[in-house]
């Protein structure tokens, strides 16, 4: 009696521990994507599209600060690892801007434009990622490689574009691998 109710023990125990074993598939090995952790649009509930404020600013401030102490190796955009002075130097977008005379002959003339990236313009974040599924639960699990803090500039001709600064990279094993 005692051996039988430790084998159907035993059983259940195999049962549901097999149950309990989702089948994952490879969705894509690499995947990437921006979050904005800032809303676009004032009109939506407050967390669609956004971090609170201060947790916002907890999250970029970590990200920024480990990149410019060091604590975190920043990359540029082919994968080569850069310094925290390096990284500093993202921070002031240099651009040549042509700006025309006011008075007659109207000349064109060429001018440096320095524009400073403060923390508030980063609003989104750039994941790298490779993306698991079971298909019989629809589950998906999310592994992340790398990220980026990717700044709002506004270009002299008053168009928004979308700067990334740097990566860091949580998985030096993907680095090696990858071709960006």
């Amino acid at each position: 009696m005692k051996t039988r109710n430790l084998f159907l023990l035993a059983v259940l125990i195999g049962l549901l521990s097999s149950c309990g074993q989702d089948k994952m598939q490879l969705v894509t090995k690499k995947i990437q994507y921006d979050v904005n952790i800032k809303t676009p649009d004032p009109t939506y509930d407050w967390w669609i599209q956004n971090l609170v404020g201060p947790d916002r600013q907890q999250l970029v401030d970590l990200i920024l600060d480990g990149a410019l102490e060091g604590k975190f190796q920043a990359y540029d955009y082919f994968n080569q690892p850069i310094t925290p002075a390096q990284v500093k130097q993202l921070f002031a977008d240099t651009m040549l801007v042509s700006f025309r005379e006011l008075e007659p002959p109207y000349e064109l003339y060429d001018s440096l434009v320095i524009h400073t990236i403060e923390r508030e313009d980063i609003q989104r974040l750039r994941f790298m990622e490779e993306w698991k599924m079971n298909p019989d639960k629809l589950d998906f699990e999310k592994k992340i490689f790398g990220l980026a803090p990717v700044a709002r500039r506004i270009d002299s001709k008053g168009i928004e574009r979308w700067q990334p600064l740097f990566w860091i990279y949580t998985e030096q094993e993907f680095l090696k691998t990858t071709n960006h």
